[in-house]
């Protein structure tokens, strides 16, 4: 039994439900008020972040080394490639949405509208979400620019990079905080990605309080 200890729109964790899907692994979800750093949690990982992976008795932390992991272990299909600068890209676009992307974007809007709620944490600051709504037209346009040259993000075949963006814009959308029709790419990249059977959990959550918008689940929008 594979156990994935997550909190439904942390891109981090959606990332690796993403992976699970894709390769048809059956998981168990827990879904973990991380915030509340009970002592079980911690133990679990000191560091008091999800997502958690636990696979074979051994307990997996951090997003990035625990889809590898499982793409190594399990290579069809692979999210990874082969050759040294084709994973070089993909690894560099995973960084870009999980630090850059994260930071400007994520943090400023689901973290604002959503995690200080959930958390507790107080009230939105306007000036951040202001900050972010701002920032995600550049890399809505930069995406936009990728995929003029390629079929994928990352090239001619779909990778974990793309799951690393979905996973972020799909955290977002559920918020309504993505302009679809910015750019077109961008647009029918993300309706390629999310008609995709692995989507399917992720358009099926729902966090109290915040319901998603109508379009969240349409695969046409």
């Amino acid at each position: 039994m594979i156990r994935l200890y997550h909190s439904p729109l942390s891109p981090f964790c959606r990332k690796v439900r993403l992976v699970l899907a894709e390769k048809r692994l059956e998981v168990e979800l827990v879904e973990e008020r991380y915030w509340e750093k009970s002592v079980e949690f911690m133990r679990r990982n000191p560091a008091g972040k999800v997502p958690v992976l636990r696979i074979d008795g051994k307990t997996l932390t951090e997003s990035a080394p625990i889809c590898e992991y499982l793409d190594e272990r399990f290579t069809d299909p692979p999210l990874i490639p082969k050759g040294t600068d084709s994973r070089y890209e993909v690894r560099r676009l995973i960084a870009w949405f999980d630090d850059k992307f994260h930071h400007e974007v994520t943090a400023n809007l689901l973290y604002e509208r959503v995690n200080k709620k959930l958390t507790g944490a107080g009230y939105p600051d306007s000036t951040k979400i202001k900050t972010g709504a701002k920032a995600i037209k550049y890399h809505l346009d930069y995406m936009g620019w990728l995929l003029e040259q390629r079929r994928w993000l990352a090239g001619d075949n779909m990778t974990l990079a793309d799951f690393a963006g979905a996973a972020h814009l799909s955290s977002l959308d559920y918020i309504s905080d993505v302009d679809w029709n910015r750019n077109g790419n961008v647009r029918e990249w993300y309706a390629k990605i999310k008609s995709r059977p692995a989507f399917r959990s992720l358009l099926a959550d729902q966090v109290p309080s915040f319901p998603p918008p109508p379009h969240y689940a349409d695969l046409d929008f």
